[in-house]
């Protein structure tokens, strides 16, 4: 990519000339952009069609416009509380143009990053700019929230989109309505601009047509380089995973194994980025002898792999490398978002066929039960899931991509519209971050799994409810006896903290129930060395709510790693000497990381 470098402005003069260049410059490379859009397009390798999502936007929004629509009172008062809220602005603004005082006519929120620039206060022009949008936002909003009859799915569905909309359409994305964009283009003679439009065109060309913002700056950033790196070997492979083994770095490690189970919708070197962020080589360090689960990144040949394939094909030929590697039969297990969904299954299948092979399990931010199951649920009924079902049937595999922009959607402020503004308007590349380029590192998903998923979890809700059939095999996870520690985040959108901790009481075992703060990422991914955020902890998992289990926790601060691990050792303290990696039956195929997790979409 280009080495796009920025240099400070503050001090240059308005150079009409040099504008005048620089706009013909952007332009210049606005029509790359086009032509890296196109060309896919002309060639066939990519055919346009109306996304199947359209259609379930119209229908939602049509629902809530009919509601309003159906009497001309309702639709009459919408209409009055709208020009009364715009009436209320012009008024603020003629006084404070008169040089009164005048307060807002409406503020944007303390933690509103968009508006964050004292221009935006400041400048009358912008200040009624905002101030129009927030209450045009305000007005959309109430629209949803107030609209009667809507069921709670249609209701959180409008809601969603709703935002996407006014998300887009917010001032502060675009030049002429964002003061420190509009500056920065005045004092830099739109090199900003030129800058942007050059990312652009490299974005559109590295997604094959498709805009692909990027979110880090890939320097200095490779796997197995700079992030992946705590030495192992690659003992065991088949078609939908590779099993590593970590080498040992202290004398004497726990005698039983730990195997991790990650999620395929993203990399397993989340627990693995840099050294100093490293959950694996935390664990290692512990004297835990470590086996991770790197996914393959499947193409269409594997898009019939199911569920099952994935249970017998992972976690369980895991266990059973594990044992020719180590002579240990049982194992302690950690499954991280859906691959704690996956040894959840795993456990209750194991229980069903009398087959002791676990020690413990560990969920890491990881769902049984559906019930409150987030803000993905706005992505789950029947129509979407049989929509998004016909779009697999022809490429065999979900794209990365697609569920990449899914997640992004559901904080598009922060992770979609900054990147818009940074990049493209300001022409300034973002810095390189490991957490935001694993994050970027998308996935494939066979269809038939994935389909799997969203059925039996999401939509049907089955584990939880005993009617979830796997390899013919019903499963109840009531019948699922090994100790469990079930690590929640507070702040967590993709599985929230309440949806696991009702999760909880379904295992028929004791549960550690620990709740970390931050996010799904940052609050799993807390090295003790960063002294950073806090956990809780409470006995009672029963019937309670979070907000009253919070009330009776106790709060500790730093990471949950310590407390893990002694958990861990409590449940099976005895040691022996630390093992070497592989065995005479189990060379080494190739180093840590592996090759199957290099393979992006």
């Amino acid at each position: 990519m280009t080495d796009v470098t920025i240099q400070s402005q503050s001090e240059a003069k308005f150079d009409a000339e040099a504008f005048a260049m620089n706009l013909a410059r952007a332009m210049e490379s606005g029509g790359k952009a086009l032509a890296a859009y196109l060309k896919p397009r002309e060639s066939g390798e990519v055919k346009d069609a109306p996304p199947a999502e359209l259609a379930e936007v119209i229908k939602t929004l049509s629902a809530v416009a009919e509601y309003w629509m159906a009497d001309n009172e309702r639709a009459s008062d919408l209409q009055t509380k709208m020009a009364k809220g715009y009436l209320d602005l012009w008024g603020s603004a003629m006084r404070r143009l008169a040089g009164e005082d005048a307060a807002p006519a409406i503020a944007p929120s303390p933690r509103d990053k968009r508006f964050a620039d004292p221009e935006w206060k400041s400048n009358q022009f912008f200040d009624f700019v905002m101030q129009a949008y927030l209450l045009t936002t305000q007005w959309a909003q109430d629209l949803v929230r107030n609209a009667e009859g809507l069921d709670a799915h249609t209701r959180k569905k409008a809601e969603f989109y709703v935002n996407q909309i006014t998300n887009a359409l917010a001032p502060s994305n675009f030049v002429f309505t964002n003061p420190e964009v509009l500056r920065q283009t005045l004092a830099s003679n739109a090199d900003n601009l030129v800058r942007g439009m050059q990312m652009l065109a490299e974005d559109i060309e590295a997604g094959g047509g498709t805009l692909r913002i990027r979110q880090s700056d890939p320097a200095n950033l490779a796997v197995g380089v700079n992030m992946a790196t705590t030495p192992g070997k690659v003992i065991f492979q088949n078609d939908l995973m590779q099993l590593i083994q970590y080498q040992p770095t202290s004398e004497n490690v726990l005698r039983t194994p730990l195997l991790i189970v990650p999620p395929w919708i993203n990399k397993f070197y989340i627990l693995d980025l840099k050294p100093e962020k490293s959950f694996v080589k935390w664990c290692v360090d512990q004297g835990v002898t470590v086996f991770v689960i790197s996914w393959v990144n499947p193409d269409k040949k594997l898009g019939t792999k199911t569920w099952e394939d994935y249970m017998k094909e992972g976690p369980l030929a895991a266990m059973d490398v594990i044992e020719q590697a180590t002579g240990e039969l049982k194992v302690h297990t950690m499954g991280y978002c859906v691959g704690g969904t996956l040894l959840a299954t795993t456990l209750a299948w194991l229980a069903e066929k009398r087959r002791v092979r676990v020690t413990s399990a560990t969920f890491l931010a990881a769902q049984v039960d559906f019930t409150h199951g987030g803000d993905l649920l706005v992505f789950v009924d029947e129509g979407q899931i049989s929509a998004l079902e016909r779009d697999m049937q022809e490429s065999g595999v979900l794209e990365g991509g697609r569920m990449a922009m899914a997640f992004n959607m559901l904080r598009s402020n922060d992770l979609i519209w900054s990147y818009v503004v940074n990049n493209y308007l300001k022409g300034q590349p973002p810095s390189a971050f490991d957490l935001l380029h694993w994050n970027s590192d998308a996935t494939r998903m066979p269809a038939a799994n994935h389909s799997y998923y969203l059925r039996n979890c999401y939509l049907e809700n089955r584990l939880t409810s005993g009617s979830m059939v796997l390899d013919n095999t019903l499963l109840d996870l009531s019948k699922v006896k090994v100790p469990v520690y079930n690590l929640a985040t507070r702040e967590d959108h993709i599985a929230p903290a309440a949806s696991v901790l009702y999760g909880s009481q379904f295992f028929g075992g004791p549960v550690k129930f620990v709740l970390s703060g931050s996010g799904h990422i940052a609050g799993v991914v807390n090295p003790p060395a960063s002294n950073k955020y806090q956990y809780w902890t409470n006995d009672s998992i029963g019937d309670i709510t979070l907000a009253d289990w919070i009330k009776g926790a106790q709060e500790h601060k730093g990471s949950w790693w310590p407390d893990w691990r002694e958990w861990l050792g409590g449940l099976d303290p005895e040691e022996v000497p630390a093992r070497p990696v592989g065995t005479d039956k189990l060379p080494p195929i190739e180093d840590a990381p592996g090759s199957y997790v290099k393979v992006r979409a």
